[in-house]
């Protein structure tokens, strides 16, 4: 049984997806816990009604990341996580922090990764011109918006889309794809080979 720990900064909508998912289809694993590092995110109501522990470490009380990162992973690490889970959490982490999780740390970002890194991804994408945008789950490492590629989802880009219609789309397919992602690493089924993710079939063992 593993322990999943996910953080978010807001409605922490993909938090939500991933619960639901583990809960309805009975995944091998617990939400051990949903951290933000803002007291007013949305989304600790839902894991709170969920019945699943929840925390609060303030980023803006800490005098520097270094600080913020090592109070967040000493209250991550009480709950004994084998997998910690980013869930539309705001903030770049440490090297170290990125380092004491490494090969244990997932996270979603709204693009078809490596094109558009960082923030305004759907503006990016529109500006660019592509007609395929999308989201893509990766294992986190230092490098922002990098790391192995779990598993990516398309959407087209429609003549006539805005930031706020292209997200929207998007937003459906990380419903989709992130619970999944997060299920293949609960069930033993997701490995490292040269930075790149092999994902063992269901049928076989892992």
């Amino acid at each position: 049984m593993k322990n999943i720990v996910i953080l978010i900064s807001g409605r922490g909508s993909n938090m939500q997806a991933i619960v639901r998912a583990a809960k309805a289809e009975g995944w091998p694993c617990r939400i051990a816990a949903v951290i933000s590092n803002r007291a007013d995110a949305e989304g600790l109501a839902f894991a709170a009604q969920q019945g699943i522990a929840t925390e609060v470490v303030v980023s803006k009380d800490f005098p520097s990341r270094e600080a913020f990162d090592a109070q967040l992973q000493a209250t991550i690490d009480r709950f004994a996580p084998d997998l910690v889970v980013l869930a539309g959490f705001m903030r770049i982490l440490t090297p170290g922090f990125v380092e004491h999780y490494a090969g244990r740390m997932l996270n979603i970002h709204p693009s078809l990764l490596p094109s558009f890194p960082g923030l305004a991804t759907h503006r990016q994408a529109l500006a660019a011109g592509v007609k395929v945008h999308g989201v893509t789950v990766h294992f986190v490492t230092a490098e922002l918006d990098h790391g192995p590629i779990v598993a990516q989802a398309t959407v087209p880009v429609l003549p006539g889309d805005t930031e706020d219609t292209l997200a929207g789309r998007v937003l459906v397919e990380e419903h989709v794809l992130y619970p999944k992602a997060v299920r293949w690493y609960v069930e033993g089924r997701l490995s490292i080979d040269n930075g790149v993710v092999h994902i063992a079939d269901a049928a076989q063992p892992a």
